[in-house]
């Protein structure tokens, strides 16, 4: 005779019925995690078996169990490496805070910058990279003589896409970003100014908006991503006043110092060229005459302490 297995009036603990279809943790081999986290940041399997210090088979077979794991392809081949699937791209922001937060706690898990041969992608935006690359450079060649730079001057379409999965660790420029999922922390204000030749004609009577938007204007090229000078030609009237376009602020620079066009630039900036251009600095009299300085990353870098000690290191010494 059959019976029931529950005994009448007895309340079933729900704690002890286990979904057998669901994947168990405990079945998972998490050393498979660090694997994916090696090729998602390599994107090549034999340079990502040897940042592990694996032979390339041994990194194929894992990617292999990884892709079962996941029920994705995860990787497919692009040229000669391999490209992430949308699913790998979903997956790497937990996967690595996970293996960071389980890193940091591990014995011996400290950073020493004497000893580290990390590499750091930063993003410092132009102008801004004429003040700070070097600052920026020098500091860490004293602090952390093997640690290597990776410099890059430009925002574009793909930086929080590149932040998000660590491609680019530290972004250094005007732009805020303000996604919940990315920190951003003001490092100063930076004053702005109006920028003509010496032989300007008009320069001294300058001194309202009406007086500055009558003259004619050379900016960083509007169509650039993130422009520097787009927040100051924010209508069709204002930017009917533009008469050239470069590409970067110093360009510009080179060009008023050469016509009777004005500019705006950081005043640190034109102070480094005035002594080999003939211009002229005069105040900005429109209400955005500073623009604020950030530092921003993806958080979930932020546990890292090698990137902690970036962190500090770039927030003590980008200052004006």
């Amino acid at each position: 005779m059959t019976t029931d297995c529950n005994v009448p009036g007895e309340a079933i603990d729900n704690h002890q019925i286990v979904d057998v279809d669901k994947p168990q943790l405990r079945s998972v081999d998490l050393n498979l995690l660090t694997v994916f986290d090696a090729v998602m940041q390599e994107q090549n399997i034999t340079r990502a078996a040897h940042a592990l210090g694996m032979s390339q088979p041994a990194v194929s077979n894992a990617v292999a169990r990884l892709k079962v794991m996941f029920n994705d392809e995860l990787f497919v081949r692009y040229g000669r490496g391999i490209q992430p699937t949308a699913r790998s791209y979903q997956l790497f922001g937990s996967i690595r805070q996970a293996l960071q937060l389980v890193q940091n706690e591990l014995p011996g898990s400290g950073f020493d910058p004497l000893s580290s041969e990390r590499v750091f992608n930063l993003c410092v935006c132009s102008p801004l990279d004429n003040l700070l690359t070097s600052v920026i450079y020098n500091s860490v060649e004293k602090a952390a003589p093997n640690i290597n730079l990776v410099f890059k001057a430009d925002l574009n379409h793909s930086t929080e896409h590149q932040l998000r999965y660590q491609e680019i660790e530290f972004v250094i420029g005007y732009e805020e970003f303000r996604r919940p999922e990315f920190s951003c922390v003001p490092l100063f204000k930076d004053e702005m100014v109006l920028v003509t030749s010496k032989e300007h004609p008009r320069s001294a009577n300058l001194v309202t908006e009406a007086d500055v938007f009558n003259e004619q204007h050379a900016v960083v090229s509007l169509d650039r991503y993130a422009s520097f000078s787009q927040p100051w030609y924010d209508t069709a009237e204002k930017k009917s006043r533009i008469a050239y376009q470069g590409m970067a602020v110093t360009s510009v620079l080179n060009i008023v110092a050469q016509t009777h066009l004005v500019t705006i630039a950081p005043r640190w900036l034109v102070e480094r060229f005035a002594h080999g251009l003939p211009l002229q600095v005069l105040p900005l009299p429109l209400a955005l005459n500073t623009r604020t300085c950030y530092l921003s990353w993806h958080e979930a870098a932020g546990r890292d302490k090698g990137h902690q000690w970036m962190e500090e290191l770039l927030t003590s010494v980008c200052t004006l």
